[in-house]
């Protein structure tokens, strides 16, 4: 059974998934967190479906190991290469993946056109083909894979003018095309929301997933019992395979505060983490 008392685990790539961990923690301000940027591999997107499910694995072994009751999978990319398997390896463990938000903005659309900006190893994944079969008969999808954007948000890139320019030439023929709602199909990118914006019009609708995987994780956590019950304070910790420095860095840049941070350098061995930190 699990520990109520174990912590939420998240994972992504890198701090993409910070969108995300915001949201889990405005929802559920009892529950311990402990996110996981596995930034020594990052960017996710470019990697094939098995280096995903390698990766992924390894990631969620980690957090297995410091007493995660449930796990995030807040990453796109991994999610759609990896989620169906990591069910399989870890059947007792409850997972939340991230999936395109694809029928809110069926729902959302007037002009019966979406986007959906994602990395190509989202786009190239079943899940997004599956979310489209079942909720987006009647409308037109326009995907459009979004190489760079993930990086820009990785290196602090957000409002640099090559940065912008990569919106500009990923957004302008979507919204050219008659989309007047686009996903956003990478926990990077509700960090550009703001400069999406700008280049989509105030009439385009940017469909966010964040809250409703926030709220998909407190109903699991009532339904099988697993509410923290303690009157202490709950902990926030931020660990990353790449440099500790970067990481405080990058958290202290987008407002991802107070937390303790931390740096693992486990390694993938038989596609399992065989060195952590105990938690907490």
């Amino acid at each position: 059974m699990a520990d109520i008392d174990g912590p939420i685990g998240l994972f992504d790539s890198g701090i993409g998934g910070c969108t995300v961990l915001s949201e889990v923690r405005r929802r559920l301000p009892n529950e311990h967190l402990l996110y996981l940027a596995d930034q020594a591999h990052c960017p996710y997107g470019p990697r094939t479906p098995e280096e995903l499910c390698i990766l992924t694995q390894a990631g969620v072994s980690w957090l297995i190991q410091q007493r995660a009751k449930l796990i995030v999978v807040a990453c796109n990319s991994a999610s759609a290469a990896a989620l169906g398997y990591l069910r399989q390896v870890f059947p007792n463990m409850p997972f939340v993946g991230m999936v395109p938000a694809v029928k809110p903005a069926v729902l959302a659309t007037r002009t019966g056109v979406i986007g959906v900006l994602a990395t190509p190893a989202t786009i190239a994944g079943g899940l997004l083909q599956t979310v489209m079969n079942r909720y987006a008969r009647d409308v037109q999808v326009l995907l459009q894979p979004c190489e760079g954007l993930a990086d820009a948000v990785e290196s602090g890139g957000l409002n640099t003018p090559a940065t912008r320019d990569l919106i500009t030439t990923y957004v302008a023929p979507l919204v050219a095309a008659g989309a007047d709602t686009l996903v956003l199909g990478c926990t990077h990118y509700p960090f550009l929301a703001n400069q999406i914006r700008e280049v989509a019009g105030s009439g385009v609708v940017l469909i966010d997933p964040a809250p409703a995987i926030a709220e998909q994780v407190a109903r699991i956590l009532a339904s099988q019992g697993m509410n923290r019950q303690s009157d202490h304070a709950p902990m926030l910790c931020c660990v990353t395979t790449g440099d500790r420095d970067t990481f405080s860095e990058q958290l202290a840049r987008l407002q991802i505060a107070p937390c303790t941070i931390q740096e693992t350098n486990y390694v993938l061995e038989d596609s399992l983490a065989t060195r952590h930190a105990d938690w907490p």
